[in-house]
């Protein structure tokens, strides 16, 4: 029921690449240039002025309604990972969004918000784990979900991975523990509940000289039943391994440079 305690390792962080253009020496248009007629060039002038504006009018052509005919036969289309026009959440409640659309990206919206916080470090603290519970259950769940996670978080759990018994890293050590939504699919909808499957990156360590548990990153699929009332709430949760790409060639990140960019850069509301 836990998200986030175990992941398998994959790929390395950090690196990026960087492709220069090489323009070439001299006149690119080879050389010799022959003069030409007044009249002639200016003749090619408007005409190459003229064929800019019809070029400039059809690339920004907008509100045409009618409908392509290359995509016959085509596959069906993922869904748009683009927020819509619609303000996805009106708020926050605990430091989790809350305030979903009545609907299909609404629920795909709390589903997404929903899976970064179970998989985030606050549930390796107990009273934090239980505001985020109490956030993001249906009320009637609340209790099993709790009980639930306090037994998957266990002491035991927390000496294992180095943690101290409140959740947190020994001195000199980052503890990193995030999850990062990929994508999102409806399997059913109804107005009543919704059965979204999250797939999620996440990494999970102790950044420090010395760790054990050094941050990995890995790949998996949590599958949320939402129901509704008065906003979209977690009925139940499972996850499932994978998909997962081929890991990269990118070097590996040291500790410090791992742990300084977990406190640097921040998380994000995800939304349809």
């Amino acid at each position: 029921m836990s998200l986030g305690d175990e992941h398998e390792a994959s790929g390395g962080y950090g690196g990026t690449g960087h492709t220069r253009t090489r323009l070439p020496d001299g006149d690119p248009y080879g050389g010799a240039r022959r003069g030409r007629s007044s009249s002639r060039s200016l003749v090619m002038v408007v005409g190459v002025v003229v064929l800019l504006i019809a070029a400039i009018a059809f690339a920004n052509r907008g509100g045409d309604d009618s409908e392509s005919t290359d995509t016959a036969g085509s596959g069906p289309e993922a869904a748009p990972t683009a927020a819509s026009g619609e303000r996805p959440v009106e708020g926050k409640t605990g430091g989790i969004p809350t305030g979903y659309a009545h609907d299909e990206e609404g629920a795909q919206s709390a589903a997404a918000n929903y899976a970064a916080a179970l998989g985030s470090d606050g549930m390796f603290n107990t009273p934090r784990r239980h505001e985020i519970v109490q956030t993001i259950a249906d009320p009637g769940a609340v209790g099993r979900l709790q009980s639930g996670f306090d037994a998957d978080y266990s002491a035991d759990l927390l000496k294992k991975i180095g943690l101290k018994d409140d959740g947190t890293a020994p001195a000199g050590s980052t503890f990193v523990n995030r999850t990062l939504p990929a994508g999102t699919k409806v399997t059913s909808f109804n107005d009543g509940e919704a059965t979204v499957e999250v797939w999620c990156n996440s990494l999970f360590g102790l950044a420090g000289e010395g760790s054990t548990n050094p941050v990995t990153s890995g790949w998996f699929t949590v599958t949320m039943k939402l129901s509704w009332s008065g906003d979209w709430k977690v009925l139940e949760t499972s996850q499932k391994t994978g998909p997962t790409p081929v890991a990269g060639d990118n070097p590996v990140s040291g500790a410090d440079e791992i742990g300084k960019a977990v406190k640097e850069f921040g998380g994000f509301t995800y939304a349809r």
